[in-house]
């Protein structure tokens, strides 16, 4: 059995660094995304029964045996993909000496925690079962966009598709969307593998991933907003590495030796916050509103980026970028902590593809990284296999039967079933078996 999830990462448009201090930030999804493929085994094909993961873009593959992740967590016998649980601190030492037994190279040791997440979100969620699970993203590790947040929600969204717990619609062709409690309840798991990478996040990367658009937020309120025009922005990705705890905890001493100042700085980007959000959802009719809008935006990100470095934030490679972007009059702003990672800037609907590809070319010679992304997209999505699709109706209704008649089963029990005694058959052929048992009896 085989379902696909994947997640948008996100960009903190305006208000980084002052949302700790009470201001309005305004975060949206981009459609660059992390993918996790999760394929559940059958009995016969789970062999010695593992657990593995793929890393396909750092071809890396790790595997546990089912019987070793028993012994090091003995409490977790079943699984609870309804109730999502925080991760004790016995059983996190348990996960990080099982991440410890893969030898994992001394240079991508920062992937321990993702790892340990990993284990948490498919043992609680689908327990333990053979399988095998395979990750690919477009999104830069540890760059500001939210990548651990992209790859728990995927993940998440992948184990709760094959769990009993949610429902999906399987008429539409291509990639599907939960419902809005399926999409809590995904949200809430994410947050807890969150908490395992990051100790306490803030919980707006899993938000904006999980239900995509954008998000504005404030003293904990988080409020979903929809873009009323098309976005597009390039993303430098500097290359920089940044320790966000330290810039962070750089502008409380600011704060704390020039308070007027720095309260009269984070008032300021709380009017640019709530202005752009205005801009950004008011609706567009025409070419000359659209720029008009865009010229707005401009100046509040240009606004932003002063204040920022007023906090300051802001780092030399970013500095670079702001000048090589600033000399073909495009508008630019770091985005998330600062001291490095990414740099945004906005492309308006009429700049011609030769000075964007200019551009390009200029950041990429100074060793940056570039990407353009789409603002404001779709959150999480699923896609089932075309075999999957046919049958996964006719197995509910199966499984209801049962139960109405005192069985106790479930869809995926079902599926493994059926799928064992057709293995030999072609997709069409299979389809056709799928049709067909919808007229029987249980």
């Amino acid at each position: 059995m085989e379902v696909r999830a994947r997640a948008p990462g996100k960009i903190i448009l305006s208000g980084e660094h002052s949302v700790v201090h009470g201001s309005t930030a305004v975060a949206a999804a981009i459609d660059l995304y992390t993918q996790v493929t999760l394929r559940l085994l059958s009995d016969s094909e789970s062999g010695e029964g593992l657990l593995k993961l793929q890393l396909k873009d750092m071809g890396f593959e790790f595997s546990w045996s089912i019987r070793r992740i028993k012994e090091m967590l003995p409490d977790l016998n079943t699984s609870h993909p309804s109730q999502p649980m925080a991760c004790s601190p016995e059983s996190l030492k348990s996960l990080d000496a099982l991440v410890e037994e893969q030898n994992i190279p001394e240079a991508k040791v920062g992937l321990d925690a993702g790892i340990s997440a990993l284990l948490w979100l498919y043992i609680s969620i689908q327990g333990l079962k053979p399988a095998t699970v395979i990750v690919t993203s477009d999104l830069p590790l540890g760059s500001g966009l939210g990548s651990s947040a992209a790859f728990c929600v995927a993940l998440s969204g992948a184990l709760l598709a094959l769990s009993d717990v949610t429902k999906l619609d399987l008429s539409p062709q291509g990639w599907l969307s939960f419902g809005e409690s399926e999409l809590e309840l995904v949200n809430k798991w994410a947050f807890e593998g969150e908490k395992i990478i990051h100790g306490k996040p803030s919980g707006i990367d899993n938000t904006v991933s999980t239900f995509g658009n954008m998000i504005m937020f404030k003293s904990g309120k988080l409020t979903c907003i929809k873009s009323g025009m098309p976005l597009r922005m390039l993303i430098t990705n500097t290359k920089v590495g940044r320790n966000t705890k330290a810039l962070v905890a750089g502008v409380s001493e600011r704060t704390s030796r020039h308070p007027d100042a720095m309260s009269a700085v984070f008032s300021a980007v709380d009017h640019i916050s709530k202005e752009l959000s205005t801009v950004i959802q008011s609706p567009v009719h025409e070419d000359l509103s659209i720029t008009e809008k865009e010229n707005k935006i401009e100046e509040l990100m240009e606004m932003n980026q002063g204040l920022l470095q007023c906090m300051g934030v802001s780092h030399a490679s970013i500095e670079t970028v702001l000048r090589t972007t600033m000399k073909y009059k495009l508008s630019s702003k770091l985005t998330g902590a600062g001291g490095g990672g990414c740099v945004l800037t906005l492309v308006p609907t009429l700049l011609s593809g030769t000075v964007v590809d200019k551009v390009i070319t200029e950041l990429k010679s100074c060793g940056f990284q570039c990407l353009i992304a789409g603002i404001g997209g779709k959150g999480l999505e699923i896609c089932f296999g075309r075999i999957f699709r046919h049958c996964f109706p006719v197995i509910l209704k199966l499984v209801d039967q049962s139960a109405s008649l005192g069985f106790e089963t479930n869809a995926t029990q079902w599926f493994e079933h059926w799928r064992s005694d057709h293995a030999g058959q072609s997709e069409s052929a299979s389809a056709n078996i799928a049709v067909d048992a919808n007229t029987s009896n249980v």
